[in-house]
């Protein structure tokens, strides 16, 4: 037996390029993120989630009559199938929550008679109906678990509030809506992440754009990506109190156990979305009048900070906004898959315009120049 030469790969394709991209630009030493030429803090507090949507899609920020445009395009794609629905109302009420979001695409390529349709104006149709109907998928499914009547999309509601709407059975707040809208600004895209890449994988053999997104959701769903937030309050409830911090992280940095929300694979420095949902979490705290989660949450990161030389991630602290704000934890993955909709489907347009499979190298280390034993001598 011999054992081939081999070179190094590199785990996890850590600094291999995978793609071009004029959408957005995760910039790790610098602590920067970009969508198509605007830094995340330029953003943030200043457009909406649907101005985003027609960044990523269009690589301009709306006029108002573009962005009205916009609007009524997605409040127009919000009527789900009655198929899809009913497969949604069949599904067992304790199934996860980011289960039934993949299925219901899933379906919803199924009633879809453009799915297949690879014509450029179909797939521009197929990706405003996926951004209209995942938050609609996943209020349904919370609704349906919690025997709760399926409202009616409000088309004079914007996409946050639609959602919001739907799940807690009346019209947010302002603040609560421009919390939620911020949110989606924040997590809209993120250069090449699992789960934009397995979007674009899917999509270079020339599948459809469901199959895409559903492959996305499947990666999302992971606690190494999107399912960290929810991983957040769990660890946040474990803990219980303030004066409980400091044994808590000691106890974990010593079994070299993980901190949810803490550090990130390509951030070297601090994640640039965190202080936006930082100061959210702060002010929320403040009006709710309970300020031990946020207090637990800083002391954590400071502690990370002083030992470890690791920083906040989104995750950290989108999770006790979302958590101050009334969101089931369970539901906290499918916000974020909800508000990366809009990433992921410029994305597979991107890579449909300029297209090639997606086929990468694997270097060998198993053995060479075996031969077969007959079954009866083998032990």
């Amino acid at each position: 037996m011999t054992t081939p030469a081999t070179s190094v790969a590199p785990k996890g394709l850590e600094g291999v390029v995978a793609a071009n991209t004029r959408l957005s630009d995760v910039r790790g030493e610098t602590g920067e993120l970009i969508y198509a030429g605007y830094n995340i803090n330029e953003l943030a507090g200043k457009v909406s989630y649907e101005e985003v949507v027609h960044l990523l899609h269009h690589g301009h920020l709306p006029n108002q009559q573009e962005l009205a445009r916009l609007k009524a395009r997605l409040a127009c794609e919000r009527d789900l199938p009655q198929g899809v629905i009913e497969i949604i109302q069949r599904l067992p009420k304790d199934t996860p929550p980011m289960h039934a979001i993949r299925t219901g695409v899933s379906a919803l390529g199924c009633f879809d008679p453009e799915c297949d349709d690879d014509s450029q104006d179909a797939q521009r149709h197929k990706a405003m109906r996926l951004i209209a109907s995942i938050p609609i998928i996943t209020a349904y499914f919370h609704c349906h678990r919690n025997n709760r009547p399926l409202l009616a999309p409000d088309p004079t509601l914007g996409e946050a509030a639609n959602f919001l709407y739907l799940i807690d059975g009346e019209k947010p707040s302002a603040e609560k809506e421009s919390t939620m809208d911020m949110c989606y600004v924040l997590h809209a895209d993120h250069g090449m992440n699992a789960s934009t890449f397995s979007a674009r994988v899917t999509i270079a053999t020339l599948s459809d754009m469901y199959s895409a997104i559903t492959t996305a959701i499947g990666t999302l769903k992971g606690p190494l990506h999107g399912g960290a937030n929810e991983g957040v309050i769990k660890m946040l409830k474990e803990i219980g109190t303030l004066d409980k911090v400091d044994a808590y992280v000691a106890e974990c940095i010593a079994q070299k156990k993980k901190i949810m929300g803490i550090g990130h694979r390509v951030y070297k420095t601090l994640d640039p979305r965190a202080p936006h949902l930082k100061r959210m979490a702060q002010i929320l705290s403040a009006q709710l009048g309970d300020p031990t989660w946020i207090q637990m949450s800083e002391r954590i990161a400071e502690i990370m900070l002083k030992e470890k030389h690791l920083n906040a991630n989104v995750d950290f602290y989108s999770a006790t906004v979302y958590y101050s704000i009334g969101i089931p934890t369970d539901l906290f993955t499918p916000v974020f898959a909800i508000a990366r909709t809009a990433g992921w489907t410029a994305h597979v347009l991107e890579q449909l315009a300029d297209n090639r499979l997606i086929r990468p190298q694997s270097v060998y280390t198993g053995p060479l120049g075996l031969k077969v034993v007959p079954i009866s001598q083998r032990p």
